[in-house]
């Protein structure tokens, strides 16, 4: 699937779906979980695995592991990816390897938590999926902000106002 398609697909996804304004990750997750009609669960645990997250769905609850130790901005869109999955209900199809297994659940045998978890990577389709639901949602916010930043006239954006000074062009009012 070209990548056209595939933010297709996830801008169709999203517009089934409440990006909540103002824009928090956990009031995000909390819609997921509501249409998902399962609790969800965000945890911050650093893995192996780098700066990443996890999903792992329970019998009855999902859990999604990020990692505390990068930027906010970072952790947001690793959040996001984490819940761009659930909202396509997608299904990991490979193992989860014993060692990050035992990271994330170090007091549990790791042959009952296999047996729960089941599997835990998925296709490259879904993993875009999953990406462009991140990249989109924040799209949304951005937007969002920028447009309340015209509306309020005379406010002030210092990132916007470095940028161009950067690029040796001065900051237009509202239009």
């Amino acid at each position: 699937m070209d990548r056209r398609s595939v933010q297709r697909r996830c801008e169709a996804r999203l517009r089934t779906v409440l990006i909540p304004d103002p824009f928090e990750v956990g009031d995000f997750a909390a819609v997921i979980s509501r249409r998902r009609r399962r609790q969800l669960t965000l945890l911050p645990k650093r893995t192996s695995l780098g700066p990443c997250g996890v999903w792992l769905a329970l019998p009855d609850a999902d859990y999604v592991f990020y990692e505390p130790h990068t930027s906010a901005l970072h952790r947001e869109h690793i959040v996001l990816h984490e819940l761009g999955h659930l909202l396509f209900k997608h299904e990991p199809n490979e193992p989860m390897d014993d060692a990050v297994l035992g990271e994330l659940f170090p007091t549990l045998d790791r042959d009952v938590v296999r047996r729960v978890l089941g599997r835990t990577t998925y296709t490259a389709v879904e993993e875009q999926e999953a990406e462009m639901v991140a990249s989109l949602v924040r799209q949304v916010v951005e937007g969002r902000r920028l447009r309340a930043a015209r509306i309020g006239g005379d406010q002030a954006d210092p990132v916007l106002d470095r940028l161009h000074a950067a690029l040796g062009s001065q900051r237009r009012g509202p239009s």
